[in-house]
């Protein structure tokens, strides 16, 4: 049994291995998203050029175009990886990567939620296992006491019969008094 609880073990780190990379790979996508949305203006709303230009200034990564970003925290409330931005899709690649990255936070969580839930089960079964196993040792150890007092019983029985032959023999070997 504990091997079959030891390969889901496995089984579900592999997994979180897995979530891990893909919550890894999707914060890589948001940064070159960013990076992408930050450094072609062509990506830049019209309305925030038009504003920035007329201001004399350049849009910055707060712009409309661009919703901020949340961080993996914010992801605990919403852990379907749903939010208050747009659907995927409708944003362009940064949204796209940011609802990549909720959906990998999301596993990610699940899978180590699913490992601690088996660690906790391997455990308790380790205790019940340890528990009969202590039980079965005690009760082996019961039974040798009282093994042990029956045989003590039979050397005390052989040891007196000992003695009563010995006080035989030497009362045979003995010359009689007249």
């Amino acid at each position: 049994m504990s091997s079959a609880v030891a390969r889901q073990r496995q089984e579900l780190a592999a997994e979180g291995q897995r979530h891990l990379e893909e919550t890894i790979a999707a914060a890589f996508q948001i940064l070159a998203s960013m990076n992408d949305e930050l450094c072609n203006p062509a990506l830049w709303s019209s309305a925030s050029a038009a504003a920035a230009g007329s201001q004399g200034q350049h849009p910055s990564h707060h712009s409309a175009a661009t919703p901020p970003l949340h961080s993996a925290d914010s992801d605990a409330a919403d852990p379907a990886g749903g939010g208050s931005g747009p659907a995927p899709g409708s944003g362009g690649s940064l949204d796209e990567a940011r609802h990549r990255y909720k959906s990998a936070v999301a596993a990610l969580r699940a899978s180590i939620a699913a490992v601690s839930s088996c660690a906790q089960d391997m455990g308790s079964t380790e205790v019940k296992a340890d528990q009969t196993e202590i039980e079965r040792l005690e009760d082996h150890a019961s039974s040798l006491r009282k093994e042990i007092e029956s045989k003590n019983k039979q050397v005390k029985l052989l040891m007196d019969q000992l003695r009563d032959l010995i006080t035989d023999i030497s009362m045979w070997q003995s010359p009689c008094s007249v």
